[in-house]
């Protein structure tokens, strides 16, 4: 008899410590399950609503999830990290299955990953990262979906180093301070003109991706660089802004100052057409069916890869027009 017993709690440890490994495992690889259903609640928070390119990403996200029959959780931080992660945290607590999160800085919405991850809910970042140093992607969150911001910002440099023979001086609009398409557009950019001796950047300010932002600093920069012959934008509403204070200032943007900028706005394209922004780099903000269709696959067990690249188009002087009408 206790032998028999004996066996039965050696069967029993066995089974245990099988539960166990198997319990190792998933904390091992870090990411929360996401159960097979019909149907799902997720959270979808924007970083802010001012722009083109966040309008048309959000659009692109609330019809995806009609179309699948989701229902969607969604928060607009305005521009504010605190509020994003307060927002995380909203949807935390109404228990959604996952969160689509558009980060607006590197560092600050980290707690609110790592908070989504011990609730166990699983995020997919979409457009922005979080520092890697910190949350990685298949460990933290379940992927990144976005453009290769470095790519942008190389095919930006290489074509402003063609387009002006390897000689400007350049004054550069930058995005949102801390945030990942700043840096890396920067980052691109830099690496492409140090090529070429004759481009320098002699000013560079964060714009914060913002139109009348963009428009105030290239007033100021300009006052301090009147010898400024190119602009390198980080993205379209700054470059617009850009463009409306060349010409206050009796500046002719395609004629003694060229203009090249990221994103691929109805208003950028119109003003490569009308001669006065050379050339814009596309970051397609439709995420909405790519956003949807990796979260069915996270749900059905596939493995996702850590970075889901989104293509980007070039935009100039040789197709800007006809695509005009098909811009956001």
């Amino acid at each position: 008899m206790l032998k028999l017993d004996r066996r039965a709690l050696t069967m029993g440890l066995m089974l245990m410590a099988t539960a166990m490994a198997g319990t190792a495992a998933m904390a091992a690889d870090g990411l929360p399950p996401m159960k097979q259903k019909d149907s799902y609640k997720v959270g979808f928070a924007q970083t802010e609503s001012n722009n083109p390119w966040r309008i048309a990403q959000t659009e692109s996200m609330q019809s995806e999830a009609k179309k699948q029959g989701w229902q969607l959780v969604y928060t607009d931080a305005a521009g504010s990290a605190a509020k994003q992660v307060a927002d995380v945290d909203s949807m935390i607590a109404q228990g959604v299955d996952l969160i689509f999160l558009a980060p607006r800085e590197e560092k600050p919405l980290i707690p609110a990953v790592m908070k989504a991850k011990r609730a166990g809910i699983p995020v997919i970042l979409l457009d922005r990262r979080v520092d890697d140093s910190v949350a990685k992607a298949g460990r933290d969150y379940v992927t990144f979906i976005g453009s290769d911001f470095i790519d942008q910002g190389r095919r930006a440099g290489e074509w402003l180093v063609k387009s002006t023979g390897g000689n400007a001086k350049i004054i550069e609009l930058q995005g949102t301070v801390g945030s990942s398409p700043a840096n890396d557009r920067h980052k691109g950019f830099a690496d492409a003109i140090a090529k070429a001796p004759g481009m320098q950047i002699v000013a560079a300010q964060s714009g914060d991706f913002a139109r009348d932002k963009g428009r105030q600093v290239m007033e100021t920069l300009l006052q301090a660089h009147p010898e400024a012959t190119a602009v390198y934008a980080h993205n379209d509403e700054m470059a617009m802004g850009a463009l409306a204070a060349l010409e206050a200032a009796g500046r002719k943007p395609g004629q003694d100052i060229t203009v090249v900028s990221i994103d691929g706005t109805r208003d950028a394209l119109q003003a490569i057409v009308d001669g006065k922004i050379g050339a814009v780099v596309e970051s397609n903000p439709r995420f909405g069916p790519n956003a949807f269709e990796t979260a069915k696959r996270y749900a059905a067990g596939e493995k996702i890869d850590t970075w889901i690249k989104v293509p980007d188009n070039f935009y100039d002087k040789s197709n800007a027009a006809q695509s005009v009408s098909s811009a956001y």
